[in-house]
């Protein structure tokens, strides 16, 4: 699917897992600052609706329904817009699944590879599919969203946990591949953020675990931590893992 509307922008700017609150939410942020997006998501209406929300704050937006871990629809989305806009000089890979809460011993493997699919392939499918053509015009920058997963376990989690530690692994790897083209790769690595994906965690693990924790992130606190990393202002971050998580993870 694919609409457009608004005023015309020299840049653009990729967003995976637009359809959710935080997609929607970064979305709306760098609509603000300026920022043509590409919204990628599976979820059609979800995605819709999120352009309509940019479009309605004077935003220029185009949506698309892929499967970020497929290398050519998501190939086959980035030519299709360089063909006819801005090209892509931000790439926020937000896309990501929860999987289930169940112990290490008994975590299914097919929701083991329903989550890495999701969360790690398709971050490497999005970086494989933008930064030739960053490197190319020698100017663009990816933000890669992590979680405080990424640094620290979290019990019955296992296919979260292990696939946002390879989240800031790749981040890491492709800021030195990229920082001899001028590019810069980092991730954001927030605490529990309010919306569906907590609520979906907090259910399974029966409320254990929030106990104790800090009050939850809103949406626009990570998609304010996006809009810097994206700014000129954050030209000499590369490879950073910037937390977001109101100290949570300060124990």
């Amino acid at each position: 699917m694919e609409t457009q509307g608004g005023k015309a922008t020299a840049r653009s700017a990729l967003v995976t897992g637009a359809a959710g609150g935080l997609g929607r939410a970064i979305a709306l942020r760098l609509a603000r600052e300026g920022w043509s997006l590409v919204l990628l998501d599976a979820d059609q209406a979800g995605n819709a609706q999120t352009l309509s929300l940019v479009q309605q704050n004077a935003g220029v937006g185009t949506a698309f329904t892929v499967d970020v871990s497929n290398p050519d629809a998501f190939s086959a989305v980035v030519a299709q817009v360089e063909r006819k806009s801005p090209p892509i000089e931000l790439l926020v890979n937000n896309a990501g699944i929860e999987g289930t809460v169940a112990p290490v011993w008994s975590y299914g493997l097919d929701v083991f590879d329903a989550v890495w699919n999701v969360n790690v392939r398709g971050t490497l499918v999005g970086m494989q599919s933008v930064l030739p053509g960053m490197i190319r015009r020698g100017r663009g920058a990816v933000v890669n969203i992590a979680s405080t997963s990424a640094i620290r376990g979290r019990k019955g989690l296992a296919g979260y946990v292990a696939s946002k530690h390879a989240v800031l692994g790749l981040t890491r790897t492709a800021a030195l591949d990229v920082a001899p083209h001028g590019l810069r790769v980092n991730a954001v690595l927030p605490g529990p953020v309010r919306g569906a994906m907590i609520e979906r965690i907090d259910a399974m693990a029966g409320g254990v675990e929030r106990a104790g924790q800090a009050a939850l992130a809103e949406p626009a606190d990570i998609a304010a931590m996006v809009a810097f990393l994206s700014s000129d202002e954050a030209r000499h971050i590369n490879g950073g893992a910037m937390v977001v998580d109101g100290a949570s993870t300060v124990l």
